[in-house]
């Protein structure tokens, strides 16, 4: 018959595994709380420092020409809103019981901005007065042409890409069945792009429906921007997230890193630019050092 083990052994045997086991869990934790307080990394050529701390789930940003900011908090349950930062900082809530604010847009001498949720309108704050402009179904991305609006659903199954005609108010839709589109934007070659998040794509939008992917193998890409510069990528991951600038030739040049949950990307009017680092709850100022 087998011998069985000391009892000395087993308890031996068995600390041993509680000990493993031990280590492994402290180190896993310890991974995860090292990549989120990581600092941000900056490429070179690049300064990134911190602009607004305490803004909950930033996600859109519409600089102001007085100085001011507005950025979305896009919580969700009806605890979402617009916050409106002043130049010296002073902050104001401009709408709230918004449910998961995402896009929002300068358009017709006011901001238009969408809820990532089913059934909620786009709408156009103008003058202090909010007006409804088309239903939606988790709207994310927005885009504003002049004589156009163009809006982009964030749906697993069935995202719409949608036209606003100023004119008159007729909506189009441009594309159906779209997995997981979060953004659109236009060029400076007037390509319309928009991005596909769970695939990691970008594609181009072509009037005969085919739309080729411009770029693959992305970590879930949300916000798209354009410029002189080329097409700026923020990707939507919770851990090690970057911002990524494309010249329209090979691989897009990772410009930050170690952010978390980065959202829209913008124009600082200075040379520099805004990034909204919604899961740092913080917006930041990246800046070219030459």
């Amino acid at each position: 018959m087998p011998s069985t083990p000391a009892p000395s052994l087993r308890r031996s045997a068995l600390g041993l595994i509680l000990k493993t086991t031990s280590l492994v869990v402290v180190a896993a934790i310890g991974f995860f709380v090292w990549q989120g307080f990581y600092p941000v990394q900056s490429a070179d050529g690049w300064s990134c420092a911190v602009l607004h701390r305490d803004v909950e789930k930033a996600a859109s940003l519409v600089p102001l020409p007085d100085g001011g900011l507005l950025v979305s908090q896009e919580l969700k349950d009806d605890k979402g809103n617009i916050l409106h930062i002043a130049a010296d900082g002073k902050r104001r809530v401009m709408i709230d019981g918004l449910s998961k604010p995402d896009g929002m847009i300068a358009a017709q001498g006011g901001w238009v901005f969408s809820q990532e949720n089913d059934g909620k309108p786009v709408q156009l704050l103008k003058d202090g007065k909010v007006s409804t402009l088309f239903m939606g179904n988790s709207v994310q991305g927005l885009w504003n042409d002049g004589d156009d609006l163009y809006a982009i659903e964030d749906s697993h199954q069935n995202g719409r890409l949608l036209r606003y005609r100023w004119s008159d108010g007729q909506l189009t839709v441009l594309r159906e069945h779209l997995q997981e589109t979060e953004s659109i934007t236009r060029c400076t070659d007037g390509s319309l792009l928009y991005s596909e998040k769970e695939k990691g794509l970008v594609h181009r939008f072509t009037e005969d429906g085919k739309d080729p992917v411009l770029l693959a193998g992305l970590n879930k890409p949300t916000f798209l921007m354009c410029d002189e510069r080329g097409l700026w990528i923020s990707e939507d991951s919770t851990h090690r997230a970057r911002l990524l600038l494309w010249n329209g030739q090979g691989e897009p040049r990772t410009i930050l890193s170690f952010l978390k949950a980065p959202q829209s990307i913008v124009p600082d009017g200075k040379g520099g630019y805004l990034l909204a680092e919604g899961g740092r709850d913080r917006v930041l100022q990246l800046t070219p050092t030459h």
